[in-house]
């Protein structure tokens, strides 16, 4: 199975920069029973059946992208440097892992200023990264970061324009509460209040687990035999009162559909036994064509990158024939492509 056996030639054009208004009147691209249907997300009420049940992540971006000021004493007087920093995850000591744009610059112990507030000294270094120690924590620390962090847009959308305000909504789900992720599900973007009031008067069950997206998601593969592939660990949880919703589901014989990869990552992870259990704890799952599927079987996604994870995951889903079949519809037909793109509802 190679590297490219995943590519395909996709428009510049079609790399969406800015997500569609009102959320749930993107463009939805149903695939179902060898047919393919154009639809827009806000017609899910009459796609879905009410058996179904959807999973949704309700991880919360963090403002992850920080710009600030190094300032040095020294032979040649008071110098200062410019920073930029992406922030990766927290350790167990306290510190952030994070990307340090030019880490060069800084030195172990020095200080960088992002606002009057929000100040981080380097503490050391590792793969490359920067461990960050901030000067503030809890929620001082969370108020802090919110005012001076910007949104960590995906490299896609950053290569075109920069993270402003507006990305502090957009970039982030209606159900977000559990604080951790430095990328959005972005799946459940398209998902608005009147959208989750129609589904609900449709019956649809809807289950919330946690799946703290990582900067990993976006990391290219490098291998040309792709089942070496090593993947990144992200921390989720699948509860109990989610674990005993979905296994209800399946025992009455509805449908099981995570919006999302990180949803389905996350709840294959915690079904590795056969059926799904609570589960909490780093996944690397790594999904590809052969991979068997315990407990979904279904998925609403965006249109992914090409030669990514993200469509080997697909792929083992619809079959490679037919992710090619999809991917050419989408792109003839100008469908909206990654996190601010446009959607689809593919059933093998």
């Amino acid at each position: 199975m190679k590297l490219s056996d995943f590519d395909f030639h996709l428009p510049e054009d079609l790399i969406a920069t800015r997500p569609a208004s009102p959320r749930s009147s993107a463009r939805l691209l149903h695939a179902e029973a060898g047919g393919i249907a154009d639809r827009i997300v806000n017609q899910l009420p009459d796609i879905l059946r009410s058996t179904d049940r959807l999973v949704l992540n309700d991880t919360k971006v963090i403002p992850a992208r920080l710009f600030g000021v190094r300032h040095r004493v020294g032979e040649a007087g008071a110098t200062e440097a410019k920073i930029e920093v992406t922030l990766l995850e927290p350790q167990a000591d306290g510190t952030w892992s994070a990307l340090v744009k030019p880490l060069k610059k800084l030195r172990e112990g020095e200080e960088v200023v992002f606002s009057s507030d929000l100040t981080a000294r380097l503490e050391g270094r590792s793969d490359g990264q920067g461990l960050l120690r901030f000067n503030l924590t809890g929620d001082d620390f969370d108020a802090a970061l919110a005012e001076a962090g910007a949104m960590p847009l995906p490299p896609y959308i950053a290569a075109k324009r920069p993270a402003d305000e507006k990305d502090k909504e957009d970039y982030q789900t209606i159900w977000a509460r559990n604080m951790g992720a430095v990328a959005a599900p972005t799946a459940s973007l398209h998902f608005d209040e009147a959208l989750v009031s129609a589904l609900q008067a449709r019956g649809v069950g809807m289950s919330f687990v946690t799946l703290h997206v990582g900067a990993g998601t976006f990391l290219p593969v490098k291998v040309e035999d792709v089942t070496t592939h090593k993947m990144h660990a992200e921390w989720g949880r699948v509860s109990e009162t989610a674990a005993s919703e979905i296994a209800a589901t399946k025992a009455a014989g509805g449908r099981v559909l995570p919006v999302g990869t990180t949803a389905l990552r996350l709840i294959e992870s915690a079904a590795r036994g056969g059926s799904i259990q609570p589960w909490e704890g780093d996944t690397d799952i790594f999904i590809y064509p052969g991979f068997e599927f315990q407990v979904i079987d279904g998925l609403m996604t965006n249109f992914h990158l090409p030669k990514s994870t993200l469509m080997m995951l697909v792929s083992a889903l619809m079959g490679q024939e037919r992710v090619r079949e999809i991917y050419a519809h989408a792109i003839a037909e100008r469908y909206r492509f990654f996190s601010y793109g446009d959607s689809s509802l593919l059933i093998p």
